[in-house]
């Protein structure tokens, strides 16, 4: 018991008007995911003349159902990476986990049917390769896919862990 008494208090009295901050409050919409790519991401051109990488990510979430899949949604991210970062990213294959921190923003639309539209726009921040897609090789008797590596190598370098 004299042992606890002994031990210094690290907590700051309480204070009734403490401020953390001098800069004003700011919104923030932002969102962490861990997913897999659903294609090789793709560099296009933007009205501006800068260029644009986009990618969807598939996030799988919940229990696995009857047909041992769980429920998939999936991500559209645009991104505006440059250098060594740029270059890694459109080199990742269909099927590279990923960690991407994007800003979130929802935009309404009218589509061309005339109805208005809310759609989720991500751009990204910063993004991890956590690991390569899976190797599958087809049977050539069955046709069907088997897998040959049922590790996941991790993946090195610029934007991996």
């Amino acid at each position: 018991m004299n042992a606890l008494r002994q031990l210094p208090r690290f907590a700051a009295p309480l204070r009734s008007a403490a401020a953390f901050s001098t800069t004003p409050a700011r919104p923030l919409s932002k969102m962490q995911l861990i997913g897999r790519l659903a294609d090789s991401p793709e560099l296009t051109p933007t009205s501006t003349g800068r260029d644009v990488i986009r990618y969807a990510l598939g996030v799988s979430s919940g229990p696995r159902g009857e047909d041992g899949n769980r429920a998939t949604s999936w991500f559209r991210i645009a991104s505006f990476v440059e250098g060594a970062q740029r270059e890694l990213l459109l080199s990742l294959p269909k099927g590279t986990q990923m960690y991407v921190e994007a800003e979130a923003k929802m935009d309404t639309y009218q589509a061309q049917d005339g109805s208005n539209r809310t759609q989720l726009n991500l751009l990204q921040r910063s993004f991890e390769a956590l690991a390569r897609p899976q190797n599958r090789s087809e049977d050539s008797t069955t046709g069907a896919e088997s897998e040959t590596n049922a590790v996941e190598e991790p993946l090195s370098g610029v934007g991996a862990s």
